[in-house]
């Protein structure tokens, strides 16, 4: 397994409850198990981030997370999901993306980006506007949306079109351009988004790929070839001691859709491909929605986290309605997962690692927050 996983191996001080001590993948040392996720915002400029990016950021870098993830920001113009998307296809979103960056290293907090091609599902209005295709809400502002194969995602969506040998090699290209440009603005890792139907996502699930060309097939080793191409050509021009993550979905949770077997498999390869850790989430290969065809509960993805980090012996992260410090702190500490990614409970919470390691024994709770917070707050007569 990459990345320091073991208690022995990770155990700075024993006081520390498991979710407080720190994790390193290559040359990043994260000093805590939380992870803000990646959370589109859809206010972008033209790709580029605005004043809404460094207040949505800057709450979190205050916090005491152990590290945090841009969200997804697309590769090309027209690999974003929305008009309101961030991207990281010009090299004038270096700046907006380097304030982030800085907000954070302000904090000696690691921060990365996820890189992602929308796929089929590209083209749509923002939540806020129903996230309908715009080819229905607005026309003029739509795309040709692309994928593996010639299927639309789901009943009123355009169908996409199928992408030949030339367009994929090219899009290969366009994530190492992405991962170039996220270098230069200063991120820590880079995270490549393979998971809720978007491009890299329906070259592996078999709902969405049915090319029988070397970019597709029967069996889940030809699926992965894509995701695979994407991982080398970003670890090609990322220094060696950055980390590289890939957030997959787990399950499709549909008949013929892709199982935490498949799962496992892809796993492997991608850990031989330069991946140091999974970020597990699942669903989305049908619909709008990032959620597969299962019942939400607490921890309901944390068995797919687990069972990737046992039969393909890789670091994961767990997502999922992880809510509650104790509830996190199992998770790491009976080795489910060795990150937890927050992202509603951080909206709700922002304060949630200085409050868990309140809970949890931390011996000293306020050592999380800036030196100006915590003097004050040491001092505080209750």
């Amino acid at each position: 397994m990459t990345g320091d996983g073991s208690p022995a191996e990770q155990r700075c001080e024993k006081s520390l409850p498991a979710l407080f001590e720190p994790f390193t993948l290559r040359g990043v040392t994260f000093a805590n198990r939380i992870c803000v996720t990646p959370m589109c915002q859809y206010v972008a400029e033209d790709g580029h981030a605005v004043d809404w990016h460094m207040a949505h950021h800057g709450r979190f870098s205050l916090s005491g997370v152990g590290g945090a993830c841009v969200e997804a920001s697309g590769i090309t113009r027209t690999g974003r999901i929305t008009h309101g998307c961030l991207g990281i296809y010009l090299d004038s979103h270096i700046e907006g993306l380097a304030r982030i960056v800085s907000l954070y290293h302000a904090q000696d907090i690691p921060v990365g980006i996820q890189i992602a091609h929308s796929g089929r599902k590209g083209s749509a209005a923002v939540p806020l506007d129903g996230a309908a295709p715009l080819a229905q809400h607005d026309p003029e502002k739509a795309w040709q949306a692309v994928a593996p194969s010639a299927i639309a995602m789901s009943d009123g969506w355009p169908v996409p079109h199928a992408l030949d040998e030339a367009e994929i090699l090219s899009l290969l290209d366009k994530f190492a351009a992405a991962a170039t440009r996220a270098v230069r603005a200063g991120f820590d890792f880079i995270e490549i988004h393979g998971a809720h139907g978007y491009l890299v996502n329906s070259f592996f699930s078999p709902i969405s790929n049915k090319r029988n060309d070397r970019w597709g097939g029967p069996d889940p080793e030809h699926r992965a070839r894509f995701p695979a191409q994407v991982a080398e050509a970003v670890r090609a021009v990322i220094p060696s001691s950055m980390p590289l993550l890939y957030r997959t979905s787990a399950v499709d949770g549909f008949d013929d859709g892709v199982t935490i077997e498949d799962t496992v498999v892809l796993a492997r390869i991608l850990g031989s491909s330069g991946v140091d850790l999974i970020d597990c989430s699942s669903g989305g290969i049908i619909g709008p929605s990032g959620r597969a065809a299962l019942r939400p509960s607490p921890g309901y993805l944390v068995p797919y986290a687990e069972r990737v980090r046992r039969d393909a012996d890789m670091p994961t992260m767990a997502v999922g309605l992880i809510v509650a410090a104790q509830q996190a702190e199992d998770i790491v500490s009976s080795g489910q997962a060795d990150m937890v990614a927050m992202g509603r409970q951080l909206l709700d919470d922002p304060n949630f690692a200085m409050h868990a390691a309140r809970e949890l024994g931390h011996p000293n709770p306020y050592s999380l927050l800036p030196e100006s917070y915590r003097f004050f707050l040491e001092r505080r007569k209750l």
